[in-house]
C-alpha cells in the first residue's frame, strides 16, 4: 500500500475569518432581504410539485410493496455484498489484499483522487456508496407494472437523489476537500461560500453555478471570430456571410441554420475547433443564421415565423447577395428539426403558397436533429401535461421561457459533469473553475418565445406529430416528411443524451429521397465539434439504411477521426464547380456590421 502523507494542518487567520464570515453574514442578510421582496412579486405557483414526481414515486412504492417477497430479497441481497464488502475491507486492514466488491464505471470522475483507493477507510464509503446506488437503481428498475413514461420519469430522478448523495459532494467524506481544508485552515470553505453567493447573487436569489470563468472569453475577440459580415437582418437573425481564405470557391453557397436553443458559436468557438473557419478553408461560401435572444416583444413569434424570417428569409438574401439560386443546407439540432419541417412544407406547397421554390435546394445535412420524438430520450421526462401547464403559466406571465430554465433541464442530464463537479471545485474545494470555451458557450443561454415554444414541446415531444402525416400544418399547408426527396445527409452521436441516435435514425425510414447516414462518437456537441486535426473521435459508415439502428450499426465500418472530411466528399458533388471567391459586402448586399454580429452578443440577464 502507497505510504500515507500527513497533510499539514493550518490554523486559520482569527481575524481574517472573523473579517469573512461578517462579510458572508451581510451579504447572505441581504441576499435573502432581496429573495423575500421578489417573492412577494413573483407569479404563485400552480403546483406544489412543479416536476410532478409524487405521484409517479407513489405508484412505484405501490407497486413495490405489492410483492413483499422479492423486496426482501433484493435486501438480503444487499446485506450479504455488505457483508462481502466488510470481508474485504477487514482483510485490507490486516494488510491483505483484497479485491474490490464494487468499483466506479470507467469514466466516473468523482473518485480520481488517489486515497479513494488507498486509503481503507475512504475506500470502504466509496464501495458502500457504489453498493447502496447501484442496490437503489436496480430496485426501481425491476418494478413491474409501471408505464414507460412513469418508469422513465422515477428512474431519472432516483439516480439524481443518487448522485446527489455521493460521498465526494460532502466536505467529511471527500479525501480531497478534507485535506485541503487540513492544509489551508479551511479558507477553502470560506472561498466557496463566498463563491456561492456570488452565484446565487448572479442568479438573483437562485444557484447559477459558475462553470468556466467568463471573463477569459469575449466574443468576437477569442471565440466566435472567424472573419465576416453581417449581411442582412430582421427582429429573429442576423445572416452572417464568412470571409473566403481560398481563391476560389464551390458555386452553390452553405447555409447553416443552429438551433435557437443556444448560441452559434458551437460552430465557431476557435480557431483550432471551427467547423465554420474548416468549412470555409474546404471551399465553401458559408453563411450562418443568428439566431436572436427573445425577449417580452416577441412572445407571438412561432415556429413558422421562425421557418419564414430564418430559412427563407436567408434563401432571398444569399441568392441577392451571391447571386445564386441554388445552395445546400445544414441543420443542427433544432435548426435541423426546423430545417426537415420546412423541406416538407416545401414539398407541399402550392406555387400560390409563401416560400421559395423546393429545386433551390440542392441537398441537406442534419445534425444531431430529431423528428421523431418517440424515445427522445430523457427530456422527455419533463414533458407531461402537468409540467407543460407549468411552462406555459410561466411563459404566460414573462413572454418567453427564462434561459436559465433550458440551460438547468440540460443539465440535469449529465448531473455528474455538468452540476455536482462544480459544487466540488467551486464550493468545497473553493477554486475558481477553469477556463473552457465550450462550458462558456454552454453557459451562454438563451430565452425561448412563448408561442413557438409551446408549440415545439405540445406538438413534436409530447404528441409527436411530425411523423404523422398531415399532423402538422404550416402555414395551413399539411406537411408530411414522407414526401422528402431532397437528398439527405444525417449525422447522429452513439452517446448523445438530447437526440439519442436510434431516434433520429428513424427519418431514414420515412423520407422517400437518398440518405447519407453517419454515426459519430461521443455525444451532442464532441461528437459534432470534432476537428479532423485533433484526430480525436472516431465515426462508423455504411452505405446502406437497414430497417432498425441496430442493424445499420452491426453493417457499419468504424473509421478513426473526424466526421468531417466524409461530410465535405459527399457535398462537394452538390456544391459544384468552382467561381471566384465571394467578398462580404461587395455582393448584392452591403454589410451590416462585422461578424459574429450583435445579435449573438445578447445575454439571457441583460
Amino acid at each position: 500500500m502507497a505510504e500515507q502523507q500527513t497533510p499539514t494542518v493550518k490554523l486559520p487567520d482569527p481575524v481574517e475569518l472573523s473579517k469573512a464570515m461578517t462579510q458572508i453574514a451581510e451579504r447572505s442578510n441581504k441576499l435573502l432581504a432581496e429573495f423575500l421582496e421578489r417573492q412577494k412579486h413573483e407569479p404563485e405557483a400552480t403546483s406544489v410539485d412543479p416536476l410532478n414526481i409524487g405521484g409517479a414515486f407513489l405508484e412505484l412504492t405501490t407497486r413495490m410493496m405489492s410483492d413483499p417477497a422479492k423486496l426482501a430479497a433484493a435486501q438480503i441481497q444487499l446485506w450479504q455484498d455488505y457483508m462481502r464488502l466488510w470481508e474485504a475491507t477487514t482483510r485490507r486492514m490486516m494488510g491483505e489484499t483484497a479485491p474490490p466488491v464494487a468499483v466506479p464505471e470507467k469514466g466516473d470522475r468523482r473518485f480520481k483522487d488517489p486515497s479513494w483507493d488507498e486509503n481503507q477507510l475512504f475506500d470502504f464509503i466509496k464501495q458502500s456508496y457504489l453498493l447502496s446506488a447501484r442496490w437503489l437503481q436496480n430496485q426501481v428498475r425491476s418494478v413491474e407494472g409501471l408505464d414507460d413514461k412513469t418508469a422513465q420519469k422515477v428512474d431519472f430522478y432516483t439516480r439524481q437523489f443518487v448522485d446527489a448523495m455521493a460521498p465526494s459532494n460532502f466536505v467529511m467524506t471527500n479525501p480531497e476537500v478534507l485535506k485541503a481544508t487540513l492544509e489551508s485552515g479551511g479558507e477553502n470553505l470560506v472561498k466557496g461560500l463566498e463563491h456561492m453567493l456570488d452565484d446565487l447573487e448572479r442568479g438573483k436569489g437562485r444557484l447559477a453555478i459558475k462553470m468556466t470563468d467568463d471573463k477569459a472569453f469575449r466574443i468576437g475577440e477569442n471565440i466566435a471570430v472567424s472573419p465576416g459580415k453581417v449581411v442582412y437582418q430582421n427582429e429573429l437573425m442576423q445572416l452572417i456571410q464568412y470571409s473566403p481564405t481560398t481563391e476560389k470557391v464551390h458555386r452553390r453557397p452553405l447555409l447553416i441554420i443552429p438551433p435557437w436553443i443556444n448560441k452559434f458559436y458551437i460552430l465557431d468557438l476557435r480557431e483550432k475547433n471551427s467547423f465554420v473557419r474548416w468549412a470555409v478553408s474546404q471551399g465553401l461560401t458559408v453563411f450562418m443564421i443568428s439566431w436572436v435572444n427573445p425577449d417580452e416583444k416577441l412572445r407571438e413569434k412561432s415556429f413558422e415565423d421562425y421557418m419564414l424570417q430564418g430559412p427563407f428569409a436567408a434563401m432571398d438574401a444569399i441568392e441577392k447577395a451571391t447571386g445564386e439560386r441554388e445552395l445546400n443546407i445544414v441543420g443542427y439540432c433544432l435548426g435541423g428539426t426546423l430545417l426537415a419541417s420546412t423541406l416538407a412544407y416545401l414539398h407541399a406547397r402550392k406555387p400560390s403558397d409563401p416560400g421559395p421554390d423546393l429545386d433551390r435546394i440542392v441537398s441537406v445535412t442534419l445534425l444531431t436533429a430529431l423528428t421523431d420524438f418517440a424515445e427522445a430520450g430523457e427530456l422527455c421526462v419533463f414533458i407531461d401535461e402537468e409540467q407543460l401547464r407549468g411552462l406555459e403559466e410561466m411563459m404566460k406571465a414573462k413572454g418567453y421561457l427564462e434561459g436559465s430554465a433550458m440551460a438547468n433541464t440540460f443539465n440535469m442530464l449529465r448531473a455528474n459533469d455538468l452540476i455536482w463537479s462544480f459544487v466540488v471545485n467551486n464550493y468545497l474545494l473553493g477554486k475558481e473553475p477553469f477556463p473552457f470555451d465550450l462550458l462558456y458557450w454552454n453557459s451562454d443561454s438563451t430565452r425561448m418565445p412563448a408561442v413557438m415554444h409551446s408549440f415545439y414541446l405540445r406538438r413534436m415531444y409530447q404528441e409527436n406529430r411530425l411523423v404523422e402525416p398531415g399532423g402538422i400544418s404550416l402555414l395551413g399547408v399539411p406537411i408530411d416528411l414522407r414526401a422528402i426527396k431532397t437528398p439527405l445527409f444525417m449525422l447522429s452521436t452513439r452517446e448523445d443524451h438530447i437526440a439519442p441516435w436510434k431516434a433520429t435514425y428513424a427519418l431514414t425510414q420515412l423520407v422517400s429521397g437518398p440518405v447519407r447516414f453517419v454515426l459519430a462518437a461521443s455525444g451532442h456537441i464532441a461528437g459534432v465539434v470534432n476537428p479532423p486535426d485533433a484526430q480525436k473521435y472516431s465515426h462508423w459508415t455504411n452505405p446502406k439504411t437497414p430497417p432498425t439502428p441496430d442493424d445499420w450499426l452491426a453493417g457499419a465500418t468504424e473509421v478513426p477521426g473526424s466526421w468531417w472530411p466524409e461530410w465535405y466528399k459527399w457535398l462537394a458533388r452538390k456544391a459544384a464547380a468552382k467561381v471566384p471567391a465571394r467578398v462580404p459586402g461587395e455582393g448584392g448586399l452591403p454589410a451590416i456590421e462585422d461578424a459574429p454580429g450583435s445579435y449573438v452578443r445578447v445575454k439571457s440577464t441583460d
